[in-house]
């Protein structure tokens, strides 16, 4: 709906990891240690005996925390997992996109603009500004597609953590957009919350255009397009830059070289079976039903059983969680996607 203002909703998960009362957490460890060869299996036996009147964790919750810590062996090729990697300096073009919306406005027909921005972090080059009517997801996947058609598919796209960039109460707070994205082997970087800093530039950027192509705002959503793709224009091509000792940006900027074709095709040689996930977000195992998540559907995913009844299941190259077919709910490992620090 147009000119709704909206407010962010809590960011805590719904119900991932499950979180275990530290002297439940200790005794699996404890456990663990003493007896090396036990799987999770086991370890809930024990935790059966020693502890009543509590609510046994499952199997996979309790593989998922000595996976968390170290006591799981992996076999295959080396996967990607959550170590804090630092956002990325994008000292060249196209090594790093920065996206945001820029703050919504009233045009003079009283309808709410919601500028969609995308620029180069290494050259400063404004790539797109699009004059929207919300920030719905299905208008920021046609943005993204135009703009790689014509110019090409970017190392990694640093964002907050609003809307369509993430979803605060999916898995590891992922979008369809953000999962798109890495389909086509965009990495994806997110600030911390509260953190503008972290995308400093694109803020900066946000400001001189607010200042030159917002005020006032114009009659409608033809007219303020005009005055954003004449903003574009001057901005790369005619103002110099501090930064670039005085060059401009599109004297620094060009393509990626990197092509966009569409989707690449997935597949999980490592893995016993590729599923697909289904519409409603669910992984379908013979007749069991696993609840994953919605920005997963229509993907597919690699699932391998790494112990009795065990399942790890798998994103291109990252491993997400575990699930068993008891419980059939996914607990997820560390976030591989969380906002993530500056480098030093």
């Amino acid at each position: 709906m147009e000119g709704v203002f909206l407010t962010d909703r809590s960011r805590r998960p719904h119900h991932y990891a499950h979180k275990l009362p530290f002297q439940v957490e200790n005794f699996i460890l404890n456990v663990k240690r003493e007896h090396p060869t036990w799987g999770a299996r086991k370890i809930r036996e024990r935790l059966i005996r020693r502890f009543s009147g509590i609510k046994i964790p499952a199997k996979s919750t309790i593989h998922a925390l000595l996976d968390r810590h170290g006591f799981v062996e992996r076999r295959g090729p080396a996967r990607r997992r959550s170590q804090g990697t630092p956002l990325s300096l994008g000292q060249t073009p196209n090594e790093l996109w920065c996206t945001d919306y820029k703050g919504e406005f009233l045009l003079g027909n009283h309808q709410y603009c919601y500028p969609l921005t995308v620029t180069d972090h290494a050259s400063r080059f404004l790539l797109t500004c699009e004059a929207l009517s919300s920030t719905r997801e299905d208008y920021a996947f046609t943005v993204f597609e135009r703009l790689f058609k014509e110019r090409g598919l970017p190392a990694n796209m640093r964002s907050d953590n609003g809307v369509p960039f993430a979803s605060a109460h999916a898995l590891f707070n992922l979008s369809k957009l953000a999962v798109w994205w890495l389909r086509l082997g965009i990495g994806i970087e997110r600030i911390k919350p509260g953190h503008p800093q972290q995308n400093g530039r694109h803020e900066r950027m946000h400001l001189t255009l607010k200042k030159e192509a917002t005020k006032p705002a114009a009659a409608n959503f033809l007219q303020q397009q005009a005055r954003f793709d004449k903003f574009i224009d001057v901005f790369n091509n005619e103002r110099p830059h501090e930064a670039l000792n005085m060059q401009c940006p599109a004297e620094i900027y060009s393509p990626a070289t990197r092509i966009y074709k569409g989707l690449p095709d997935i597949d999980y040689p490592f893995h016993d079976r590729t599923i697909v996930v289904t519409h409603c977000g669910r992984i379908c195992l013979g007749k069991k039903k696993i609840n994953f998540s919605t920005v997963f559907a229509g993907q597919a995913v690699g699932i391998k059983e790494v112990h009795d009844d065990i399942w790890l299941v798998s994103f291109m190259d990252y491993d997400l969680g575990y699930f068993d077919l008891e419980t059939r709910v996914l607990e997820p490992l560390d976030n591989p996607f969380g906002p993530k620090v500056l480098p030093m």
